[in-house]
């Protein structure tokens, strides 16, 4: 019992731009890192006592092939709203690396069409040349 108070008394989150920190210890301290692009799901946890004290556990795991969650958010009071905040931000860096795809699509695509542009004037050129070429053997064929 001793063990999980001074773990829940050093217990701290900090969540910046990146992803999540959480650090606890006293003799042994530990700090773990989860990027905001690796969370995959997100479960919210909680028993019979950490329900009669408003308390719930915030699981999130990653694509690490484990069964067993990556990083445990543990005695969060405001767990639904921590839930929605991380979705939020799981989402949103979703949405700027598709919305960088899109655009590194774009780009590809409007090179694609300047490339195609480009082709199609040389060709052109190519034909008018040819047709040059077709009318000087002509009219030397036919002096």
């Amino acid at each position: 019992m001793v063990v999980f108070y001074f773990r829940y008394h050093t217990m701290r989150y900090r969540f910046d731009e990146e992803g999540v920190h959480m650090r606890w210890g006293i003799l042994m301290r530990r700090e773990v890192m989860l990027n905001y692009a690796r969370i995959q799901d997100i479960q919210l946890k909680a028993n019979v006592i950490e329900r009669w004290l408003g308390l719930a556990r915030i699981e999130i795991q990653t694509a690490s092939g484990s069964a067993a969650s990556t990083m445990t958010l543990e005695g969060m009071a405001d767990h639904e709203g921590m839930r929605d905040f991380l979705y939020t931000r799981m989402r949103g860096v979703r949405e700027r690396k598709e919305a960088v795809a899109a655009g590194q699509a774009a780009v590809a695509g409007a090179a694609a069409v300047e490339g195609d542009d480009a082709l199609a004037a040389a060709l052109t050129e190519v034909a008018v040349e040819l047709r040059a070429i077709r009318e000087l053997l002509e009219k030397r064929g036919h002096a």
